[in-house]
C-alpha cells in the first residue's frame, strides 16, 4: 500500500490536539559548526522524547473495538514501545512490548511506567522481531510495527508537513534510518509539498542495511552503537521503494561523529538527543561539503539517552578536543617532587583532575617513579603548551592513548 499525502494529511488531523506540533527554529551555532544554514525540529519534546508518538496514535486509533480488547504487540528498541505503551494506555488497550536486552534502562523503566507489559529478548530489533511474532501469534494481538505499517509511516511523515510551513524554503531534510519509517513519510510530505527538496538519509555505520539495498552492498551489519534506535537489520518492504525513489543519497556515520553530534546538541544547542535523535546532524557532520551553503532541516527525533552514556561522551568530547589531557612524566622518587610539579600545572594554568603515582615499574630506575596525570586545558594549544613546559622541566611527558584518541 503506498502512502499519499491525503493520508498524511488525514494522520495530522488525527493527532491534532494529542501530539505536539514542535518548535521548528533556527540553530545558529550548529549552522557555524557545519557550514550550512541550520534549522532544527525538536521532536524530543515530545511526551515520550520522540517522534514515534506520531505513528503510533495514528495506528491505534484505527483499531476497532475488537482489535482494542485483544491488545496489541510491537517490538522497539525504546522510543515506539514508550510511544505504544503511552498512546495504548491513553485509549485502554493492552499493550505487551518486545525489547532488545541491550536496551538502555531508561528507555526499559519507561515503557513499563506507562503500563505495558515489557518481554527483554534478543540482542537487536531484529532478535526482538522473532518473539513478537510468536506472541502475537500465541495471543491473537495485534501487531503495531515500528516502521513497516502505512499508518505508521502516515503519522511520521505529518512532521515534514510542519517544518515546510515553519520554514518553506528549506532546500534538505536529512533524516536518520533505521527501517525508514521516519525517512520514508517525510520523503512523501517534503516532496508532495516541495517537489525540489533534496532528502538525505542519515544511517548508522554499524547498520548499513539500507544503504546495502541501494548499493546492492555486503557491509557487515552488526554491533554496539550509540544509535540502537535506528540499529536496524532489515529494511521496511513497505519503505524501501519509497528511499529508492525520493530520497537522493544515504550518509554512513560513525560511533565517533554520533558522539560529536550528540554532544554538539547537548553543549551549543542546550538540548538532549540521543545517538539515533543525532544522526542527521552527524551526516552533516560526516559530509560537510554536500550540505554547505544550503538551507538545511534537522529532525532531532529523539531524546532518550542514558545519562551515564552522555556524560561518557562528554568526557570524550573534552579529550577528542584536547580538553582534557593525560600524560605519563618520569621523576625522582624524593620528598616534594609530586609539590613541584602540582604547583608548576598550576602556574601553567592547568587544573589536574586525577593523579597515579607508580613506583613498580621494571623500566624505571630504582630511585625513580612514573606519574600519570590527567589534567583539563583551555584547548589543543594549551595542552601543547604545557607539554612542552613539562618535557624542557626534563620530565620526558609522553601522552597517555585514550580511547576517543584512538579512534
Amino acid at each position: 500500500m503506498r502512502v499519499t499525502l491525503a493520508d498524511i494529511e488525514a494522520a495530522r488531523r488525527v493527532i491534532e490536539g494529542v501530539v505536539l506540533d514542535t518548535p521548528m527554529l533556527p540553530a545558529p551555532r550548529l549552522s557555524a559548526l557545519t557550514g550550512a544554514d541550520v534549522f532544527v525540529k525538536y521532536e524530543n519534546l515530545q511526551v515520550t522524547n520522540s517522534f514515534k508518538d506520531r505513528g503510533a496514535l495514528v495506528k491505534l486509533a484505527s483499531l476497532s473495538e475488537a482489535e482494542r480488547k485483544r491488545g496489541v504487540v510491537a517490538m522497539s528498541a525504546g522510543n515506539h514501545a514508550q510511544a505504544v505503551a503511552y498512546h495504548a494506555a491513553r485509549l485502554r488497550i493492552p499493550a505487551t512490548i518486545v525489547m532488545p536486552v541491550t536496551t538502555p534502562f531508561v528507555k526499559v523503566a519507561a515503557t513499563r511506567s506507562h503500563g505495558a507489559e515489557v518481554v527483554l529478548e534478543g540482542e537487536s530489533v531484529a532478535d526482538a522481531q522473532a518473539s513478537c511474532e510468536r506472541l502475537q501469534s500465541e495471543r491473537g494481538l495485534v501487531l503495531v510495527h515500528p516502521y513497516d505499517d502505512p499508518r505508521i509511516i502516515a503519522g511520521q511523515g505529518t512532521i515534514a508537513l510542519e517544518m515546510l510551513e515553519d520554514v518553506p524554503d528549506l532546500d534538505q531534510l536529512v533524516i536518520p534510518i533505521g527501517g525508514g519509517g521516519l525517512i520514508a513519510g517525510n520523503a512523501i510530505a517534503a516532496r508532495a509539498r516541495k517537489a525540489d527538496i533534496e532528502i538525505v538519509g542519515a544511517e548508522a555505520a554499524l547498520y548499513p542495511a539500507v544503504w546495502n539495498a541501494l548499493h546492492d552492498g555486503h557491509r557487515p551489519i552488526g554491533g554496539a552503537t550509540l544509535a540502537e534506535g535506528i540499529a536496524v537489520k532489515n529494511v521496511g518492504k513497505l519503505t524501501l521503494p519509497v528511499i529508492r525513489e525520493l530520497v537522493s543519497s544515504v550518509v554512513l556515520v560513525d560511533e565517533a561523529q554520533l558522539e560529536r553530534a550528540v554532544n554538539a546538541y547537548l553543549t551549543l544547542q542546550k538540548t538532549m538527543a540521543e545517538g539515533a535523535g543525532a544522526a542527521g546532524l552527524a551526516a552533516m557532520l560526516a559530509e560537510p561539503a554536500r550540505f554547505k551553503g544550503k538551507r538545511v532541516g534537522l529532525i532531532l527525533c529523539g531524546g532518550n539517552i542514558d545519562p551515564r552514556i552522555l556524560a561518557s561522551i562528554m568526557v570524550r568530547e573534552l579529550e577528542r578536543d584536547s580538553r582534557i589531557v593525560s600524560f605519563r612524566l618520569t621523576i625522582p622518587d624524593r620528598p616534594g617532587v609530586l609539590g613541584i610539579i602540582a604547583t608548576r600545572l598550576g602556574h601553567l594554568g592547568a587544573n589536574i583532575l586525577e593523579v597515579d603515582h607508580r613506583r613498580l615499574f621494571l623500566d624505571v630506575p630504582a630511585k625513580g617513579a612514573k606519574l600519570d596525570v590527567t589534567i583539563e586545558t583551555r584547548d589543543g594549544a594549551h595542552a601543547a603548551e604545557i607539554m612542552a613546559a613539562l618535557a624542557a622541566d626534563g620530565y620526558a611527558p609522553a601522552a597517555i592513548e585514550t580511547a576517543s584518541a584512538l579512534e
